[in-house]
């Protein structure tokens, strides 16, 4: 009698535990289109290839991937069923949706009132944003940058010619007519020095102006012993007017002296160097006859010279007075010297199309050359402007998108208008502000998600005029505060 006990227990038992298994089974069975969390599945994409859909879960059959399902925008959010009390994700300004807060209040650019947005309750998305988690995010390399305010420095690189500096060129003239009789100064290429003698000169003219000279001294004597003011006031004009004579004929005041002091005329007068340099040029020569107008020497002064660079007729605008740059030799082993903008010519050459910019250089150790060919690398600061890596623009051609962080995963396409690139960032001129998160690194898959959700929700392309720099319809894309 009890076998017969024990065996009905037993048999109510495992009865009952098979109905438990098949309620189980039961209570978890997927419905067709939904996941465990009742969304609806809209297919399955190969997340290397999105192009490639299905209507099952599966592998891909090119790469073996697991295919992942898309999900419908209405469905976004886990279902409110069983949610008691609604949990309050965020709020945000009715009229401007993107706007969010983490705490209730007002809106500071709209002043409107902000309002709760539960977490059943399905965030607006407006055309073309895509959500992507952040698993998904780190599988394809999605990486973010800010949106930043930076002065840039425009690199300009040319070449330029050492031409020496026009206001330190002399040339070496006499003021009287006379001959040659030596040339101190012999070879074209010799160092001299400001005041060194040059060559001497036999002027008859200077010879009679050395006489005029000692007879004015000896009538200035005789004049200052005579009893009439007049007369003694007249002996030193003379004299005076003999003196400058001299002078003017570029004899020097040592030289003057020595006339009056041993009351023999210099038969021969010296020609001294003006300046200290390079003589360049020599035509002067022994028994040469020689006039005001003889060029008897080029004497250049090289310790600043000037280089003589091109500039492309695209880059001229950014080219100032002031500007510094650096000069570097051809050959290794040289540090860069700093030079200066002194001179933007008017003129573009038209074969070359290019502009000539002259940029005063100090030459230590003459290292430059006159007609030597050099590096320039010309520093033109910019205006402040905002900036975005160069790989967050995604240019089409027609346009300029990026992709600008939303919080939680969601992506917005943006249209910009990207400016001139400055080293691996970009200018934008208008569709960003500063502060914003843009898509860094990874922007084609991202581009290609947003299309792709675009598509299948049938809405077209994902930017519209819409979104258009400058459109009165554009989202407010106020900060985020969560």
């Amino acid at each position: 009698m009890k076998a017969i006990k024990f065996f009905l227990v037993v048999a109510l038992v495992g009865v009952g535990f098979a109905a438990g298994i098949g309620f189980g089974r039961k209570s978890t069975a997927i419905r067709p289109g939904t996941d465990v969390l009742g969304r609806k599945v809209l297919y399955w994409v190969d997340p290397m290839h999105p192009a490639y859909h299905s209507d099952r879960p599966g592998i891909a059959p090119d790469c073996g991937m697991t295919l992942e399902p898309v999900y419908s925008d209405a469905s976004d959010a886990p279902p409110a069923s069983g949610v008691a009390p609604r949990r309050v994700l965020y709020y945000r300004d009715p009229k401007a949706p993107l706007y969010r807060a983490s705490v209730p209040g007002l809106n500071p650019e709209t002043g409107n009132e902000l309002e709760p947005v539960y977490a059943e309750t399905p965030l607006p998305l407006p055309a073309g944003m895509v959500r992507i988690t952040p698993e998904r995010q780190q599988m394809i390399g999605v990486k973010f940058a800010d949106v930043a305010v930076e002065r840039g420095m425009r690199q300009m690189r040319t070449v330029g010619q050492v031409t020496a500096d026009e206001t330190r060129i002399a040339h070496v003239h006499t003021r009287v007519e006379g001959w040659i009789e030596r040339v101190l100064v012999d070879f074209t290429g010799d160092v001299v020095h400001k005041g060194q003698p040059l060559l001497t000169v036999y002027s008859p003219e200077m010879l009679a102006s050395e006489q005029e000279l000692l007879l004015a001294a000896r009538a200035r004597t005789t004049m200052a012993a005579s009893p009439l003011d007049e007369a003694a006031r007249h002996g030193d004009a003379l004299f005076a007017a003999s003196r400058r004579r001299l002078q003017l004929f570029d004899l020097s005041d040592a030289q003057i002296d020595q006339v009056l002091a041993t009351g023999v005329p210099i038969r021969s007068v010296s020609v001294q160097s003006p300046v200290s340099g390079y003589v360049t040029e020599r035509n002067a020569f022994p028994n040469q006859r020689v006039t005001p107008e003889s060029d008897l020497y080029t004497i250049v002064d090289l310790s600043h010279v000037w280089v003589l660079a091109d500039v492309f007729e695209s880059d001229s605008a950014f080219v100032a007075l002031g500007a510094t740059a650096k000069v570097t030799l051809s050959y290794a082993g040289q540090a860069p010297l700093t030079a200066r903008i002194n001179y933007v010519q008017p003129l573009v050459d038209p074969t070359t199309r290019a502009l000539k910019v002259r940029l005063d250089v100090p030459n230590p150790g003459l290292k430059l050359k006159p007609n030597m060919y050099v590096n320039v690398d010309i520093g033109v600061a910019q205006a402040e402007r905002l900036t975005v890596p160069a790989e967050a623009v995604l240019d089409t051609g027609g346009r300029q998108t990026v992709f600008v962080d939303r919080g939680n995963g969601y992506l917005e396409p943006r249209i910009v208008q990207a400016g001139e690139r400055r080293g691996d960032r970009v200018t934008i001129l208008s569709g960003l502000t500063a502060g914003e998160r843009v898509v860094a690194s990874g922007t084609f898959l991202v581009d290609s998600e947003s299309q792709l959700k675009a598509a299948a929700s049938g809405m077209g392309a994902p930017p519209s005029s819409a979104h258009a720099p400058g459109s009165d319809a554009a989202p407010n894309a106020g900060p985020r505060h969560d």
